[in-house]
């Protein structure tokens, strides 16, 4: 068959002709959208956003649950925070737990803690490192006493232990200018 004589088929059949463009156009379409999916599936952005989100969550659950106590159910709370804890922080509530719920008992306390918003302000994978900010409303009842409330901000370090983000330091972030004159 010379080259004329398949063109003038192809022009003399249009169903075979629109049957062989879109059998061309299908494949560029499923070439082209399993480039995509591989190019996505391999993405470390993904990855690394997976990872940011799993580290705030974490941070952001570890805050909320080490500005939240009730004395009626004071082992329950502790337990809680040193769950939440490693590291150092995790060491000094660990020993100062006696101590501590003998004064949270005594004063009869239920602070409840929740998270206004959070981020991530650093997070290294490799190292199993990231901080966390955190702006939290926390609500302290004392017995017979009205409920009062406060905001604060805490900045958190965590540390990954056994795949999972744990807060190795907590302290209060800087509210407005500290720069002294």
């Amino acid at each position: 068959m010379t080259r004329s004589f398949r063109t003038a088929v192809l022009f003399r059949q249009p169903l075979l002709a629109a049957a062989l463009a879109l059998t061309l156009v299908a494949g560029g379409v499923a070439a082209w959208a399993g480039w995509s999916w591989y190019g996505a599936a391999h993405d470390e952005s993904a990855d690394y956003a997976a990872a940011r989100d799993a580290a705030l969550e974490a941070g952001e659950q570890a805050v909320q649950n080490l500005n939240t106590l009730d004395h009626r159910q004071l082992d329950r709370g502790l337990d809680l925070w040193e769950a939440s804890t490693t590291g150092e922080l995790h060491s000094q509530l660990a020993k100062g737990r006696k101590e501590f719920s003998v004064q949270v008992a005594e004063a009869q306390t239920v602070s409840t803690a929740k998270v206004l918003s959070g981020a991530l302000t650093e997070l290294d994978q490799r190292a199993g490192r990231a901080r966390v900010l955190v702006a939290l409303r926390v609500t302290v009842r004392a017995s017979g006493a009205k409920a009062t409330e406060k905001d604060s901000r805490m900045l958190g370090e965590l540390t990954r232990t056994k795949g999972h983000w744990k807060l190795s330091a907590l302290g209060q972030a800087p509210v407005g200018d500290t720069a002294t004159d």
